[in-house]
């Protein structure tokens, strides 16, 4: 425990970088309280606010993070970091609403060590796979200096004026798929690491999404087929019995996002270049099915390619993307790539449906969008 043990005070510094004084940005953090923030699977006291900071509590644990109240899409982040010694956390951007922060959005990694050689586990990296140009950290008690410039494709950080990272999203195979879309979010992993003057200038934004349910009044976008019942209830549609509900647009070419939250042992799924008609022809499906050594289980195209199987549990949310381009399929789930179909054969355009599989066995949608590519 030596090395976790340095709480500390530390004096009140006047903030030099503050929101105020830089024109066009936004103030995160009121040096008060965590008004604008939520910590998410966590306790209460996970972070706290102490001398103008953000402090990380010892006992809060991973998972915990902080997260902002609202998404961001292309920003200028900025901040300052305290370390004292053994010091390990991190700063989330585009994290999702629910899932696995640095596999569907990123982190950008707090860590103290002077690395002389950058690693994917150094100060400064894109967590756990990119190391940093170079490693420019203050690990002695000072503060240190963030800066995040997150403009699609565009991925720069700089870490006490040090240019670190400098990507192009696009070409990168691991990242291209990450959310452009999310919340800010401050990592615990059990140090004491404090956080101030944080803020942001938001950029324009460059992502055209067509909401398809996030209310009841969305439910005009859809028609039931078969003898499902669907429930919209605020932000989620559920699902019960044996049927469909699919959207009145078709759709050929499309990235589809959307959080589902299956029964134990449910079986639903997305049905994409559907036959509105009779969605027992020309169509795919995903599955949706927790069950592991289930020949098709959760994120398999059905009849076609197994997936990966993805670390779910039942009756809890997680992120489904599904991009469809031409003869191509992806499909992750919580940031993880589970399915890479590309022999695809039927390439008309069909509505989108969502499947409930089994009375009693119910299956949750919710925040879903689309865009067409």
């Amino acid at each position: 425990m030596a090395r976790r043990g340095f709480l500390f005070s530390v004096p009140v510094l006047p903030s030099l970088l503050g929101a105020d004084t830089e024109p066009g940005f936004t103030s995160l953090f009121n040096g008060r309280t965590l008004a604008g923030w939520r910590i998410r699977e966590g306790p209460e006291s996970a972070f706290y606010v102490r001398d103008g900071a953000i402090v990380i509590h010892e006992g809060s644990n991973y998972p915990t993070w902080l997260s902002t109240q609202r998404q961001y899409e292309n920003f200028d982040f900025r901040c300052e970091f305290f370390l004292r010694g053994w010091s390990d956390s991190g700063v989330y951007i585009h994290a999702p609403e629910h899932g696995r922060n640095s596999q569907a959005g990123l982190k950008v990694n707090v860590f103290h060590r002077q690395d002389k050689v950058p690693t994917p586990e150094s100060m400064g990296s894109i967590f756990p796979l990119i190391a940093p140009l170079e490693v420019n950290v203050k690990n002695q008690g000072e503060w240190n200096r963030m800066r995040i410039l997150s403009d699609w494709p565009e991925l720069k950080v700089w870490i006490n004026d040090s240019l670190v990272q400098d990507l192009n999203l696009q070409r990168l195979p691991e990242l291209r798929h990450r959310l452009r879309q999310g919340y800010i979010g401050l990592e615990s992993l059990s140090y004491p690491v404090r956080f101030r003057n944080l803020r942001i200038r938001e950029l324009p934004s460059k992502e055209v999404w067509e909401t398809l349910y996030d209310s009841p009044e969305d439910m005009a976008k859809w028609f039931p087929l078969q003898k499902a019942k669907w429930d919209a209830l605020g932000h989620v549609l559920r699902g019960d019995g044996l049927g469909y509900l699919a959207t009145r647009e078709s759709y050929a070419d499309f990235e589809l996002q959307l959080y589902v939250r299956p029964s134990k042992h449910s079986n639903g799924g997305v049905m994409f270049r559907a036959s509105g008609e009779d969605p027992s022809k020309s169509r795919y499906e995903i599955q949706v099915h927790d069950v592991e050594e289930a020949a098709f289980p959760t994120g398999s195209l059905y009849g076609y390619k197994r997936a990966v199987y993805p670390r779910i549990e039942p009756e809890r949310w997680f992120l489904f993307q599904l991009i469809v381009k031409r003869r191509a399929c992806l499909v992750r789930i919580n940031g993880e790539t589970v399915v890479d179909y590309r022999e695809l054969e039927h390439l008309e355009p069909g509505p989108i449906m969502l499947q409930a599989h089994q009375a009693g066995r119910w299956i949750e949608y919710k925040h879903i969008r689309v865009k067409r590519l």
